[in-house]
């Protein structure tokens, strides 16, 4: 839950509670009650699934109003940030709490830059074992846990839970995450048409990932895929596009306790190493309620297919017969400001590219919807994977590849949440450990086998196997 710091009207408070003949004075602070509080004043527990009114630490990386359509990383507006720093200064900016030097920046530049010019070997003919059609993500998640491997004396379950209370040690992994992630996703893409990742020559690769140039994060990723050109045979990808992708990463670098963030904490606080904690967050992230949305929208937009079906499709959407894929959020009752970002940087990338015809179906979705009682009634507005599909399909990504990007943006985030957790305050480094109502059966003996009665198990109707399963099978 995020409370602006400068609300002077969140003060602290205390509150008679009663319940049962039980009763008592809680405390409110941050407008938040401590729930272990219930059980020791009134003998309540607080059940809140999926978490929709639950806060479960204290954070200074990233404040959103979704009232209002306001984000912020550290302070900072998202809009100003888009438009005026890049992806490597925000990365910093999340991880260190302020924006860097034009020195600070050019050596953390260098650091990230040193991991990110070759994949270790055992990673590369780990990707070779994984069938070429599987789902990028499933590569991805695999040689992220596998990269714990390459780094026993990070690892506190060899090491000792000490290990990372060391700050060189924390952020020499954060800069092998940062670093490694976008070679690793161009083996995992290049990998699917049986190609390898180009090995540049050394005075390229220096020219290209010039610590001087925060943008060449993203420009090196583009060259070792081929992408980004504005027409065949040119040297490099054109700037629009690399402005653009960069620009993308920056809008998803972090989104408060979103579902992998939340997964992120979740892990470290067992003491797990980080890749594996990152590792687990991407499969969070890989699913179509979070990462893999921008994944779905396309293909809702590629189903709908014309303006004309427009109004059919909505109609299918209020009978529950379909879904509106990239509308609405957990957080925002007013326009994601990242979508508005998304949209401007999209018609940049159509300026290299031309016009995909789906972004006019997609904006004459957005202004249908949002002339509809239906939909603005339940304050429904296009979130950041509506126009995000559009941009990666136009600079030539597959739709799987879709979560791997948003992954790449949020790795940031993520680093910055786990070293807060770490670095945070002793009672959020507690395990976490939710609690459940049980609905179950009470206490019953024992039957052996041959006392037992045929048990009725509900059968579930049949269903058809998806064609590209039963190819596969």
């Amino acid at each position: 839950m995020a409370s602006d710091p400068a609300d002077s009207s969140l003060q602290q408070a205390q509150v008679r509670v009663e319940s049962q003949g039980r009763h008592g004075v809680m405390s409110v602070t941050h407008n938040c009650i401590k729930a272990s509080k219930l059980k020791s004043t009134l003998g309540l527990m607080s059940y809140d699934p999926g978490y929709m009114n639950t806060a479960v630490c204290t954070s200074r990386i990233t404040f959103i109003d979704g009232e209002k359509g306001i984000l912020r990383y550290r302070g900072y507006p998202i809009e100003q940030l888009a438009s005026k720093s890049s992806f490597m200064e925000t990365a910093f900016l999340l991880l260190y709490g302020e924006l860097p030097s034009e020195a600070q920046l050019k050596h953390f530049c260098a650091r990230v830059y040193h991991h990110q010019t070759a994949l270790h070997a055992d990673i590369v003919a780990l990707l070779q074992t994984i069938r070429h059609d599987a789902h990028c993500m499933t590569s991805v998640i695999s040689a992220l846990a596998a990269m714990s491997a390459l780094h026993p004396e990070a690892n506190p379950a060899l090491e000792g839970q000490g290990v990372y209370s060391s700050r060189k040690t924390r952020e020499s992994q954060m800069f092998t995450l940062l670093g490694a992630f976008p070679t690793l996703a161009a083996h995992v893409l290049l990998r699917r048409s049986g190609s390898s990742v180009p090995c540049l020559p050394a005075p390229s690769l220096a020219t290209l990932l010039d610590p001087a140039r925060p943008r060449a994060y993203v420009e090196h990723f583009l060259v070792l895929l081929g992408l980004g050109k504005a027409r065949p045979g040119e040297e490099g990808p054109d700037p629009r596009v690399v402005r653009a992708l960069d620009a993308i990463l920056l809008a998803h670098a972090d989104h408060e306790l979103n579902c992998s963030t939340a997964a992120v904490r979740h892990l470290t606080s067992s003491g797990v190493d980080v890749y594996t904690a990152v590792a687990g967050a991407t499969g969070a992230l890989y699913g179509p309620l979070h990462g893999g949305a921008t994944e779905a929208v396309l293909r809702m937009l590629q189903q709908i297919g014309t303006e004309e079906r427009i109004p059919a499709f909505l109609e299918a959407v209020k009978a529950k017969e379909a879904k509106l894929m990239g509308f609405g959020h957990r957080v925002y009752k007013n326009y994601d400001p990242r979508a508005v970002l998304v949209r401007e940087v999209a018609y940049e990338v159509f300026q290299v590219y031309g016009a995909d015809p789906l972004i006019h179906v997609a904006t004459a979705l957005e202004t249908a919807a949002r002339s509809d009682d239906y939909f603005v009634s339940r304050k429904l507005y296009p979130n950041i994977d509506f126009y995000s599909g559009l941009v990666y399909k136009a600079i030539g990504f597959p739709l799987d590849f879709f979560p791997v990007l948003f992954t790449m943006g949020r790795m940031a985030g993520w680093l910055a949440h786990w070293e807060e957790l770490l670095m945070g305050p002793e009672e959020e480094k507690k395990i976490v450990r939710p609690r459940q109502i049980y609905l179950g059966p009470a206490e019953r003996a024992f039957l052996p086998i041959e006392a037992r009665g045929h048990v009725r198990i509900a059968a579930e109707p049949e269903r058809l196997l998806p064609s590209t399963t039963r190819a596969r099978l």
